[in-house]
């Protein structure tokens, strides 16, 4: 729950940073776009390789490395003004971008790769060494989705006590994560305690996994038998929530300072835009969703809830923008109908990977989910960029229903072949 707090604080704190970028680096949302999506694509990427070692080695050390990787990334970014600095020049020669922007770049790379360990790593945790998985889904995912609120709460107000020194706050971000990776050091754990309460085998200490993956042509098999089936469907369900999470919620915070029923406010004298504080209701509203998620998980077919929530999505997206004309109430309501549905499908498609993969082939089928929903999800903030940059908001939401309702239609076919055969 810490850890996985923490890797979403930071993922959210990421937005907040994007119109001071956009207006310090004179670039556009396409090129902020293309450099999120660089540095988030490996949050999804690094996945395979987690999901490799979690099964072989075990969850904890994965865990805290992520906690230390992630914390170094932002003492990064925090430096990255004084290290384009050093670079010198307007732009960096072939890629034509400012060297604090570059900068930039690769502090999200280190983020991204360290962030990757954690979700193969932790659910792998949960679905062997937890027996009554469904509340611990619903109380993960709260833990998450509070840092996924507090992301971008506490950045905003950081940025507002510091003046906007963007750098300084992420440099202050930095500390919590460092510090974190020192707490999970002393926590000890049983990680296959729920394998073996079921009649599995556990290692020799019953603290680690399985031996898992340990050779190229066993990473190959297992990956062959893991794509026969329903787990094919539940990957291409994830890669298309991956898309619709972040291309919805990257630019979100900028576009909230273009609609008309978000106005400026004046505090202590200064200006602030509500519109990062509505992004943070957001978010927060979807610890409900997240909790209302991972308790239903037990109580109903997995399949039902991917139809139910990603259809949800579907028609939020297409109903968004027309409602945000209307006045702040209605774009609040939405708002909140879109933090909570956006939070609930993801203990569903947790769930459905535990019940469509083997205890042994844990790790290396979350490896695959998160390279599916971080790692080709992470085109989402590239189309998100490009179709406001090139086109227009309404040609985004419309993408961006399209991903929700086709998802909702694959989760109908899994839930039709589960009554099947039933």
């Amino acid at each position: 729950m810490l850890a996985h707090s923490m890797v979403h604080t930071y993922e959210f704190a990421f937005p907040v940073f994007v119109p001071i970028w956009l207006s310090q680096f004179g670039t556009t949302e396409a090129v902020i776009g293309v450099v999120l999506t660089v540095g988030l694509s490996l949050f999804g990427l690094g996945s395979l390789p987690a999901g490799i070692l979690a099964d072989r080695y075990g969850s904890k050390e994965l865990i805290v490395v992520c906690l230390a990787g992630m914390g170094g990334a932002f003492l990064l970014l925090g430096a990255a003004p004084a290290l384009g600095g050093l670079v010198g020049g307007d732009s960096l020669p072939v890629v034509g971008v400012a060297p604090e922007l570059g900068v930039v770049a690769v502090a999200l790379v280190v983020w991204g790769l360290a962030a990757s360990v954690y979700h193969p790593a932790g659910l792998s945790l949960i679905t062997r060494g937890v027996q009554e998985r469904g509340d611990a889904f619903a109380y993960h995912g709260t833990a998450g989705n509070v840092g996924t609120a507090l992301g971008p709460f506490v950045t905003t107000v950081l940025l507002f006590a510091l003046s906007d020194q963007w750098q300084v706050v992420a440099a202050v971000l930095a500390l919590p994560a460092l510090a974190g990776a020192l707490v999970a050091t002393r926590v000890s754990v049983d990680e296959m305690a729920a394998v073996a309460a079921d009649g599995g085998s556990d290692g020799e200490d019953g603290s680690k996994a399985n031996p898992g993956v340990d050779s190229l042509g066993e990473f190959l098999t297992t990956s062959r038998h893991l794509f026969v089936g329903g787990f094919v469907v539940v990957f291409v369900v994830v890669m298309l929530q991956g898309l619709y999470y972040r291309g919805v919620l990257t630019f979100l915070p900028d576009l909230f300072g273009g609609f008309a029923a978000i106005q400026p406010l004046e505090f202590a004298g200064r200006e602030i835009a509500p519109g990062n504080y509505i992004y943070t209701g957001l978010l927060a509203v979807g610890v409900g969703g997240q909790y209302v998620g991972g308790k239903l998980t037990d109580r109903i077919p997995v399949e039902l809830g991917l139809v139910v929530g990603y259809g949800a999505l579907g028609v939020i997206a297409l109903a968004y923008l027309p409602l945000a004309e209307v006045g702040l109430l209605p774009l609040l309501v939405v708002s909140a109908l879109l933090g909570f549905f956006l939070f609930f499908v993801q203990p569903f498609y947790q769930a459905t990977v535990a019940d469509y993969t083997p205890p042994e082939a844990r790790g290396l089928s979350y490896g695959y989910t998160y390279l599916g929903n971080f790692g080709v999800g992470a085109l989402g903030a590239t189309i998100a960029g490009v179709a406001l940059a090139e086109f227009s908001q309404p040609v985004l939401f419309t993408v961006l229903a399209v991903f929700g309702l086709v998802a909702g239609l694959l989760g109908f076919g899994l839930y039709s072949r589960a009554r099947t055969a039933a």
